[in-house]
């Protein structure tokens, strides 16, 4: 189990944990039937091809979900994300590595509660930024 992470213990600059994933066909499909997007140009070549893409793309929200998981785990059980604000730039295909990156740009406090903004991108295989966005985090703090 990781340390419990402390609003204290971030400062700007900081980077989050990176987070590296690799989409799967199969795994589009599950987030099709999770999601609701059954466009096809998620799980059908043919398709995507027909519409000039190299192949099946990846759902940007699941890449959303993928900044999202990295955010959370980086906060631990003690932290919360009030807010996930993303903006899709690239297209990414399966069976390519894609790294979830962040860093911590602002902290604040208001009202009693103890906010960290970060900055957050996924990069592709080329290190080319296919999502970017802002979440912001409530940290525990540690009294001190």
């Amino acid at each position: 189990m990781a340390e419990k992470l402390y609003y204290e213990d971030v400062d700007a600059g900081g980077e989050l944990t990176t987070m590296v994933k690799q989409p799967t066909s199969r795994q589009l499909v599950m987030w099709a039937s999770v999601s609701g997007d059954y466009n096809p140009i998620h799980y059908d070549k043919d398709f995507a091809q027909s519409r000039d893409l190299p192949g099946i793309v990846v759902h940007g929200q699941l890449v959303g979900c993928f900044l999202g998981h990295m955010v959370t785990d980086w906060a631990g059980e003690h932290g919360s994300l009030k807010q996930l604000t993303l903006t899709y730039r690239r297209m990414i295909f399966p069976n390519e590595p894609l790294a979830c990156k962040g860093i911590v740009t602002k902290k604040y406090i208001e009202d009693d509660q103890h906010f960290v903004i970060c900055s957050l991108w996924a990069e592709n295989a080329k290190e080319e930024k296919t999502v970017t966005g802002t979440a912001v985090v409530i940290l525990p703090s540690s009294g001190l």
